[in-house]
């Protein structure tokens, strides 16, 4: 494990120097609100999480002005998710690369984790990658629809396993940050045994840092969604879950079968028609 880690440093080095709301409408947000999601396909019923306000008002708010009309569901990928929600999908031509567009603001990660998690079903909102986006912040307009897949109970203890190694590597990976100008000094004059030596250390940091820290574990609902209707457990806690889908799942399904270019874009348009909250 430990000479991965030398790897992973030269990786960090690597990756250094490549590196780059609104008012809503009085209503009662005591209970659940529902929107309807027309599309080409069919219609689609979901239901927003008052524990993510700030995505639940939000996607209200595009709703009601009619932000989503004629945008495309314009990266499908089967037994994964379907993606929509970029304004700049509007009239898009064919073979025009779609994903890049938004409203001009991000929205605080809203994680309201293990309760909600990737499940089939699950209305998650889009995001930057994480060497732009640290925090997680959530597009301000493109939202995805967890397809997924089904998992046997072996291959999830395999993604505990690794989820919990990955938490060691990113803690490595912060620490490493910290002497980013003495891993520099020592590479340019070719210390190996300094390098050897530090890595050792933040390693053992590391591994005491993580130790504090309980291990990952998936819930018993977790368990009993992934094995049996399915999700993308690889993506809790990345990105903010505030809705799930109540009918209309058929059509989902139906979406994720259209037949898609290289990048992801249906070759026939899948349009949203209108968005609309339901009293």
């Amino acid at each position: 494990m430990k000479r991965n880690f030398t790897v992973l440093l030269t990786i960090l080095i690597c990756s250094v120097t490549a590196c780059q709301s609104g008012q809503k409408k009085d209503r009662n947000m005591d209970q659940e609100t529902k929107l309807k999601i027309e599309t080409t396909a069919g219609d689609i019923i979901v239901k927003l999480y008052n524990e993510t306000p700030q995505h639940r008002d939000n996607f209200i708010k595009l709703a009601e002005e009619g932000t989503y009309e004629g945008t495309l569901f314009h990266r499908v990928i089967k037994d994964f998710m379907i993606q929509a929600g970029d304004p700049e999908s509007k009239n898009a031509p064919k073979g025009k690369m779609l994903g890049a567009g938004d409203v001009g603001y991000t929205i605080p990660a809203e994680f309201v984790y293990p309760k909600y998690f990737h499940k089939k079903g699950a209305l998650s909102a889009a995001r930057q990658g994480d060497n732009v986006n640290p925090k997680k912040e959530s597009s301000g307009c493109q939202f995805y629809i967890v397809t997924g897949k089904v998992y046997n109970d072996t291959t999830l203890l395999g993604m505990e396993n690794q989820m919990n190694q990955n938490r060691l590597t990113t803690v490595f990976n912060a620490l490493a940050q910290k002497h980013m100008k003495e891993i520099y000094k020592m590479r340019k004059e070719n210390d190996q045994d300094g390098l050897m030596n530090l890595q050792d250390s933040l390693f053992a940091q590391a591994e005491a840092e993580v130790a504090k820290q309980p291990e990952f574990h998936f819930t018993p609902e977790q368990v009993k969604a992934y094995t049996t209707v399915g999700g993308t457990p690889h993506l809790d806690g990345e990105y903010t879950v505030f809705g799930e889908v109540i009918e209309g799942m058929d059509i989902v399904d139906k979406i994720q079968q259209v037949k898609t270019d290289r990048s992801d874009r249906p070759e026939e348009d899948v349009k949203i028609k209108k968005v609309v909250v339901l009293d």
